[in-house]
Formats: structure tokens, sequence, C-alpha cells
């Protein structure tokens, strides 16, 4: 997205190495530690290397205002701060990242929604939590280029 802002899917254990060589300092996770496919101790790795970490564990069929607030708070505790916000496959992640840019960087609408559709379009659940999360800022969820219909 920029210099100090990424996304992903959840990376291997080794790539958070990788992360901090790159310069990454916070790393944000909007998910459960659960998952077969998450790391083992995610939150000791990332610490270990030197960065922050956050976890906010977001419900795939059920994300929250409260969840995007949080997740908005911290990333405004330190905007500079280069972060890497992640989950299992990139879909939480690219639409609060989505919403971000959007509500609290001043990045138009479109040009969001098209980085985001070249991860996912959102199902009607996220859709909706888009919707209404951008409706509560003031915002239209409505532009000129962007199409909500999933493919």
């Amino acid at each position: 997205y920029s210099a100090t802002l990424a996304s992903a899917g959840q990376p291997e254990r080794a790539q958070f190495k990788d992360l901090r060589t790159a310069g990454f300092e916070r790393v944000i996770f909007l998910a459960f530690t659960d998952h077969q496919e998450s790391v083992a101790n995610e939150d000791r790795v990332v610490t270990e290397l030197g960065m922050a970490y956050v976890q906010i564990p977001v419900v795939w069929e059920k994300p929250t205002r409260a969840d995007f607030n949080t997740f908005a708070a911290v990333m405004q505790q330190d905007p500079g701060r280069k972060t890497l916000v992640h989950c299992q496959v990139n879909y939480r992640a690219s639409a609060f990242v989505f919403l971000y840019r959007v509500l609290f960087d001043g990045v138009p609408m479109d040009q969001a929604k098209d980085v985001m559709d070249s991860v996912w379009v959102p199902n009607d659940t996220w859709r909706e939590f888009i919707f209404s999360t951008l409706e509560e800022h003031g915002r239209s969820p409505h532009c000129d280029l962007c199409l909500w219909d999933e493919d």
C-alpha cells in the first residue's frame, strides 16, 4: 500500500525475520491463534525480533465496529510505524486496511477499492461490514468506479 503499510496472509515463522530485516516495526494479526496454519507463539516470535505485536481476534463471520475501531486506534498510535497487517489469507487484513486508508489516510475510495479487489471481492458479510463502517464515518460506499458485486 505504501512504504509503511502492507497486508498479507499468514507469514511463515522464518518470514517474520525477513520482515524485521525489511524494516517492519509492528505486526497486527486480525485472526485467532488456534487456526491450523497459525504460527505457534507468533506474539513471542515477533516481539523477540524487536517488533511490536498486536492481535485483534476478528471473527470471520461477524466482524464488528469494535474490531475496526481497535485496529484504527492501534494504527493511529504511531501512524508512521512500518506495519504489516495480516490474517490467514489476507481477506480480513485487506478489508481493514481498505477502510483505514479511505477513512484516515485520505486515499480515494476507487483507488483503495481497486487494491482490495486485487486480493478479493468481499462477500455479503464483509461488504455489509464495510458499508456500515463507511456510513458510520459519514462516507458513502459508492463511487463511479466502485463495483461491489462478487465475481
